[in-house]
């Protein structure tokens, strides 16, 4: 019963828009007062045991990699490359923003981080190029989103962390639900854009634009290609990313400085000294929840009520899709997956298609007000309304809508290359 008093804490806490940490501490505290006898100093214990994990190095590694290659000059030469290759189709010009946007994803593991570093660049040519300015913004802003989905992607190895599943099958499992989002969105953009003038395809700009982004299309064939071969663990191959994309935009592409990159490494460092407190906390709050069975009690409580595999993954989807509207990603992950796991697990769903189910469904909520992140982030380093924001990307909740539907349907698309 005492564990039924935890859902009204923290659903209190977020709709007073409390920070996560507080909400997490709060819950962490009251956990440890209920189950732990009176002794909620046993949550230091457990932050310090949670946080002994060499799999947390690779989060704040992953977003100096990010960081390098974003604000160096990786994406301008990306875009150039999927301009060169398939400017010529209809729509050419959205189809090399979104096949940039994934190739980005591949290298930054975040949505913010490829919205901005690809938007930067194309939203502008877009519009320039007679593209309709709400398709233009929509289409950078939904490209962004796959980030989070295709690898490397920091909430899936949060996902990990707190679930203790296979950051390598999350990876692997990302990758088809991150090519149909992308081939989707590509088919839209070319669709919608079919009437306006082409240019004819230029095999020596192709040549050219090869030349110069060969180091950064490397980029995803060594960061991934090492995870796969199992040459390189997750943290080892983030350190190797980091490592290639510091060497290629100090001395091949020249386009950061020592002190520049200075800057990025205590950006980067600011980023992850919020995140990583947060994660002590909620791996502690997991770990007393486990120990004292509170997920099974949670289990045998819901399946009471549904009993199909089916009613169950459709009203989950529906939580999710209104959690996503309301909460940022990681704290929905560091809030949810622990209970919601396990849940899914009893219905007979794997831990790693859930994990990508749940991340393709707060993903649609960067796109949806009122905390859609690409949204918020949009509109300030674009310049653009929101409400304007919000019009652009609802044709691509839609299409977002319907992967998600598909890959629910389909398991089969995110697990054939788990091995």
């Amino acid at each position: 019963m005492s564990a039924l008093l935890l859902a009204p804490l923290a659903g209190m806490l977020l709709v007073l828009r409390q920070p996560l940490m507080l909400v997490l501490m709060a819950l962490a505290a009251a956990v440890h007062l209920i189950w732990g006898r009176g002794h909620p100093e046993w949550l230091l214990e457990d932050m310090w045991n949670a946080l002994d994990k060499e799999l947390i190095l690779s989060i704040p590694l992953f977003l100096l990699c990010g960081q390098v290659m974003s604000r160096g000059a990786t994406a301008q030469r990306l875009v150039r490359v999927m301009r060169a290759l398939v400017g010529w189709m209809p729509g050419g010009l959205a189809v090399a923003c979104v096949l940039a946007c994934a190739v980005d994803a591949s290298i930054s593991g975040s949505s913010i981080a490829t919205m901005l570093a690809i938007g930067s660049v194309m939203a502008p040519a877009l519009v320039s190029n007679g593209y309709e300015r709400r398709f233009s913004y929509g289409c950078v802003m939904a490209g962004g989103t796959l980030g989070i989905i295709i690898p490397p992607s920091i909430p899936m190895i949060l996902y990990g962390l707190v679930t203790e599943t296979s950051v390598v099958d999350l990876f692997a499992a990302g990758v088809g639900p991150g090519l149909l989002l992308a081939g989707v969105f590509a088919l839209y953009a070319a669709w919608k854009n079919r009437r306006l003038p082409v240019q004819p395809f230029d095999a020596a700009e192709l040549r050219a634009a090869l030349r110069e982004g060969v180091w950064a299309l490397l980029m995803p064939v060594i960061l991934l290609g090492g995870i796969w071969s199992g040459f390189f663990s997750i943290v080892e191959s983030a350190a190797v990313a980091f490592a290639y994309a510091v060497a290629i935009e100090l001395f091949v592409h020249r386009a950061l400085s020592a002190s520049r990159l200075r800057g990025l490494v205590l950006e980067a460092a600011r980023i992850a000294g919020g995140l990583l407190p947060v994660l002590a906390v909620a791996i502690s709050l997991v770990l007393i929840l486990n120990e004292h069975r509170v997920p099974a009690t949670l289990v045998g409580a819901v399946q009471q009520w549904i009993d199909s595999p089916l009613a169950f993954i459709l009203v989950v989807n529906l939580l999710l899709l209104a959690v996503g509207c309301l909460m940022t990603i990681d704290a929905a992950i560091l809030v949810l997956a622990p209970l919601l796991a396990p849940m899914a697990e009893a219905y007979g769903f794997d831990r790693v298609l859930f994990g990508v189910l749940m991340i393709l469904n707060l993903e649609i909520g960067f796109l949806t007000p009122p905390v859609g992140l690409n949204l918020i982030v949009a509109a300030g380093a674009f310049r653009q309304p929101f409400a304007m924001l919000c019009r652009a990307a609802a044709p691509f909740v839609v299409l977002m809508l319907g992967c998600l539907t598909l890959v629910t349907w389909q398991p089969w698309i995110a697990l054939a290359l788990v091995r």
